[in-house]
């Protein structure tokens, strides 16, 4: 039976570095049993491999290695089961808190899936939409972090809870903007009448897509087409948000140009 590993082989067997076992070495951590006095070459023991993976253990939940090494000098059985109690206890705090990131991490990739993927163009185009009914927000006037992040907390609150099972709304979210003041909305599925309801027409919309940066810009200029070009004299703008990576957005920008097809 070989008695004895290189620092290549017991970094294999214990998941680190060679670089890492020559710090702990360095730092007395873990001291090699044997180092040969011509080559410096270390060498060591299966106690020495227990003590490294025992290391390892205690750091993956997050303990100090000034704290390992206090630990590892014990020489009081008691003093051990103390520490190994903590130490028990941070784990099962850990883990409970690893399975709460895991819970959201699957509701955000759910949140995800769900959204519609779309091709965003650089030029004007014409296209059609049927009626939409829109709540618009009392107080928030554009999208951020913060309310984007769980926006439709707000217009349930905005309906009251006594009235929250009248409402259903779109996972979709927009501006809308009337004679220069300008509302967050939401997007109706199911509603009764309250303050704020707008209905957009159906019919056609000259729209764009556009970033945050070039929002202003791009809506004069979809509102000088849709003037010059078909006659029209928007009363409103919708600025549709859509959502294009985490917390990023990008917006579809619609003029209402006319009910009948183009």
């Amino acid at each position: 039976m070989k008695n004895f590993f290189t620092i290549g082989e017991t970094a294999k067997k214990t998941g680190m570095t060679g670089e890492t076992l020559r710090h702990y070495d360095r730092i007395g951590l873990v001291k090699p049993s044997q180092r040969d006095e011509w080559t410096n070459y270390r060498y060591y023991t299966a106690e020495d491999i227990v003590l490294l993976n025992i290391v390892r253990m205690l750091q993956r939940m997050d303990i100090p290695l000034k704290k390992i090494k206090e630990v590892l000098e014990y020489d009081d059985i008691d003093k051990i089961i103390d520490f190994l109690n903590k130490a028990e206890k941070h784990a099962d705090e850990k883990i409970a808190m690893l399975k709460e990131s895991k819970t959201m991490i699957r509701r955000a990739k759910a949140d995800y899936e769900r959204r519609p993927r779309r091709t965003f163009t650089e030029n004007v185009y014409v296209e059609r939409f049927l009626k939409q009914v829109i709540l618009l927000s009392d107080t928030l006037e554009a999208p951020s972090v913060d309310n984007l992040w769980n926006y439709l907390s707000h217009f349930y609150n905005k309906v009251g809870k006594e009235r929250r099972r009248l409402f259903e709304f779109e996972d979709a979210a927009g501006i809308y903007t009337e004679k220069g003041m300008s509302r967050l909305f939401a997007v109706c599925v199911k509603y009764t009448q309250t303050d704020g309801l707008i209905t957009l027409p159906e019919g056609n919309y000259l729209c764009a897509d556009c970033t945050e940066k070039e929002r202003a810009d791009k809506l004069n200029e979809l509102l000088k087409i849709a003037g010059t070009e078909y006659n029209a004299r928007p009363q409103f703008t919708v600025q549709k948000i859509v959502v294009s990576g985490i917390l990023q957005w990008k917006y579809q920008l619609r003029v209402f140009i006319g009910g009948e097809p183009v």
